[in-house]
């Protein structure tokens, strides 16, 4: 075998068990969160749970203004966030018995779903609407 072929397949080996792991590393997150808590339903369940509790209360402005607080997100990763998020505003409307979603459910409910490192893209698509953050800065750390 000639030298550069050997490299190739060197390169290539590490190449796929680094892929490998990554896709691994995020299949586990997903195992994870399917897992039953002690109240028997998954973090997934109650996700999808508080989504059809709440489906109804969805106004087509209110869907909206969620696909615009989504669009930051890259779109390979923007339908799990977008029900994670949903799942995290239908909690808080359930928690509150809320008649309707609302713009401040919405954005609490966004606040609330998503990593602090992710704040500066809700901020800035906030403020991009006209969105006032004053009442939410106490979520914001």
């Amino acid at each position: 075998m000639s030298t550069w072929f050997m490299w190739f397949i060197v390169f290539w080996t590490i190449f796929l068990v680094t892929v490998m792991f990554i896709g691994g590393y995020f299949m586990f997150r997903k195992f994870l969160k399917k897992l039953p808590k002690e109240d028997g339903m998954s973090i997934l369940d109650w996700q999808d749970h508080y989504i059809n509790e709440t489906r109804h209360l969805w106004t087509d402005d209110m869907k909206q203004l969620l696909e615009e607080l989504v669009s930051p997100v890259p779109e390979l990763f923007r339908d799990v966030a977008r029900q994670k998020i949903a799942g995290k505003i239908g909690e808080l409307a359930s928690e509150e018995q809320a008649e309707k979603i609302t713009e401040e459910l919405v954005v609490r409910g966004y606040i609330l779903a998503t990593p602090k490192r992710d704040h500066k893209f809700l901020l800035k698509k906030l403020h991009e609407k006209q969105i006032d953050v004053a009442p939410y800065q106490t979520l914001f750390k």
